[in-house]
């Protein structure tokens, strides 16, 4: 606030200063919310992202049950096909995550969101909820569509109960908002698309195909650690595992919290 003195003497009544930056980032949390949402769906990348995990889903799940079905396995939930597709349709919510941290290190831009909101633990919270929220609301519609085209490919062989299948749904949709927070903290570490892909193709695909692939318990345990071994206990229905669902959810948000810690402490040491 300032005040002002007329010609006459008399003071003026006091007016406000706009906000800077460098006093306290006007819209606070709720503006750098606002300002990420409204970036990540400025740009084309996230649609075409979105309906590559929804085809991916439809494809991987329809294959999936057809191959049940031929094969003549026994009967199970018709939401494991959908969760199973979460190994593939994941990548489509890493992609857009890492697009919208690693987009503004390409043109620069990260320097203009840096001014405008100072803190930077804001700016990445902010980023990693709205994934978050994109990435949940995708999963879940991820599985709704891949256990109907299931169901159809089933023919019979699965069984469909209201209760666990609605369970499913929100447990991919909590898998796919967790690998977007986890990506996203990988992506202000790296900074580099090819970087973040990098990493978590290894980390949510091919070591975990590598440790079942050479199979033994020591392996298989060490996979029932990592982000996806992980998810799939608690997004399956009916399969062994070592510890119990909610053990499971919590062991993939200590991958996505390390992962946002190390990428908080990287944006905090380097300048943009």
């Amino acid at each position: 606030m300032t005040t002002t003195t007329t010609a006459d003497g008399r003071t003026a009544p006091p007016r406000a200063v706009p906000d800077t930056p460098g006093r306290g980032a006007p819209g606070g949390f709720a503006g750098a919310i606002a300002s990420e949402w409204t970036k990540l769906w400025s740009v084309r990348s996230p649609y075409l992202c979105l309906l590559a995990g929804l085809a991916i889903t439809g494809v991987f799940t329809y294959y999936y049950a057809s191959i049940a079905r031929i094969n003549g396995h026994p009967i199970q939930p018709v939401g494991n096909a959908a969760a199973s597709s979460a190994v593939l349709a994941q990548f489509a919510v890493v992609v857009l995550a890492t697009v919208a941290v690693t987009s503004e290190y390409s043109t620069g831009s990260v320097r203009a969101s840096l001014l405008w909101v100072p803190r930077r633990h804001r700016v990445q919270a902010a980023k990693a909820l709205v994934a978050a929220v994109v990435a949940f609301v995708a999963g879940t519609t991820f599985a709704v569509v891949g256990t109907a085209v299931a169901w159809v490919a089933f023919d019979g062989r699965a069984s469909f109960e209201a209760g666990p299948s609605l369970r499913q749904v929100l447990a991919v949709g909590l898998y796919q908002a967790l690998v977007a927070v986890l990506t996203v903290g990988v992506a202000f570490a790296t900074r580099h698309p090819a970087g973040t892909l990098s990493i978590l193709v290894t980390l949510l695909w091919a070591l975990p195909s590598v440790l079942l692939g050479l199979g033994g318990r020591t392996l298989a345990d060490v996979n029932d650690h990592l982000p996806h071994g992980s998810g799939d206990h608690f997004m399956r229905i009916g399969a062994e595992a070592p510890y119990t669902p909610g053990t499971a959810v919590l062991i993939v948000a200590a991958w996505a919290a390390t992962a946002h810690l190390i990428g908080l402490y990287v944006l905090r040491r380097r300048d943009a």
